[in-house]
């Protein structure tokens, strides 16, 4: 059984979850200053990422306490080829501003150059990037609008063990139909919301030193629905529920457990997944991987999103099974000492 959280705020007095589980809603209200442990270990972002069958973007803006992020990585699956570049801040410590939910407030940062937006608009979200030095100054500019149906999402709040002050409140929201442009040096590329999706990764919470997590997520369209889902797992108390969970038209399927079949090499070679209820039978064909190693000291960090087509089964919470075949998603392997 998986516990199902009720409304109400995430931390009590003394900075301690006050409940653990998941919900298909942003039922439990976050506050920075309802957090008991020091700044620099607090850490925040909002994360969006949006694919088409051709090419995509990811967007980052983070405040991980004693170093911030502004990231953009564009995505070519026809070459297939990467570019990540990331401006770093020093000691943010809250200054970023990031918002204590994530159907409301804005998130509004510069750097230089660099401006990136994630604002709400009526019916969705509409992310605005301006990167001039991106790519060794071919530069970039992001405009898109992200359709925000009323649906069904997965909100996690996770403790972990023996540190009753850390804990991870993360929502997913997923399918979320695209449209508008990027342009990239001289070339415009077109997004458009029969099979342009984006998936949110809202993120708060304080960490324990050293965790490597499992996660995964797609978005588009099966047999002419919208259907989505999120896995993962690897980081804090996972009893009172796991983040994954399927999503067909806007309505959440919750699945139990499962694990990440990874090849060592990172050649290349197909991933597995599989769960404990056969619910979930996966087989992931790499494309891209977006690789990424920051070792400084006591600070280290060792990345592996890789980009690729998902085939495979799932069975939803009535019984039925649904095929995918060559569904365009991501999955990764994250390692870090902060």
């Amino acid at each position: 059984m998986q516990n199902v959280m009720s409304p109400g705020p995430l931390l009590d007095a003394r900075g301690h979850l006050v409940e653990a589980g998941w919900a298909p809603s942003e039922v439990k209200t976050y506050r920075r200053s309802a957090v008991k442990a020091p700044k620099f270990r607090l850490k925040e972002w909002d994360y969006y990422c949006v694919l088409t069958p051709e090419y995509g973007i990811a967007l980052t803006v983070a405040d991980n306490g004693y170093m911030g992020l502004l990231g953009v990585s564009w995505l070519d699956f026809t070459t297939p080829s990467e570019v990540t570049e990331n401006v770093m801040l020093p000691f943010p410590m809250g200054k970023l501003g990031l918002p204590s939910s994530a159907d409301s407030g804005d998130v509004v940062v510069s750097k230089g150059k660099a401006r990136f937006e994630f604002r709400h608009v009526d019916g969705g979200r509409r992310l605005i990037v301006d990167y001039p030095a991106f790519d060794h100054g071919k530069g970039l500019h992001a405009d898109l609008f992200l359709e925000s149906p009323a649906d069904d999402r997965i909100a996690i709040a996770t403790p972990f063990p023996k540190a009753p002050r850390s804990f991870y409140y993360n929502q997913k929201v997923n399918c979320l139909p695209a449209t508008g442009t990027v342009r990239v040096g001289s070339q415009q590329f077109a997004f458009a919301p029969e099979v342009a999706f984006g998936v949110l990764d809202w993120g708060r919470g304080v960490w324990t030193y050293d965790n490597t997590w499992y996660w995964g997520s797609a978005s588009g369209l099966v047999n002419g629905e919208r259907f989505g889902f999120n896995i993962g797992y690897g980081f804090g108390d996972t009893t009172a529920a796991s983040e994954n969970i399927v999503f067909v038209n806007g309505v959440a399927h919750k699945l139990d457990r499962l694990a990440f079949e990874i090849p060592r090499t990172y050649d290349g070679a197909p991933w597995n997944f599989t769960s404990n209820d056969g619910r979930f039978e996966m087989k992931f064909e790499p494309i891209i991987d977006r690789a990424a190693k920051f070792d400084v000291g006591v600070l280290r960090s060792i990345q592996h999103q890789v980009f690729g087509r998902f085939t495979g089964t799932v069975g939803l919470d009535d019984g039925t099974s649904v095929e995918v075949r060559d569904l365009l998603g991501f999955a990764e392997e994250v390692r870090n000492r902060w």
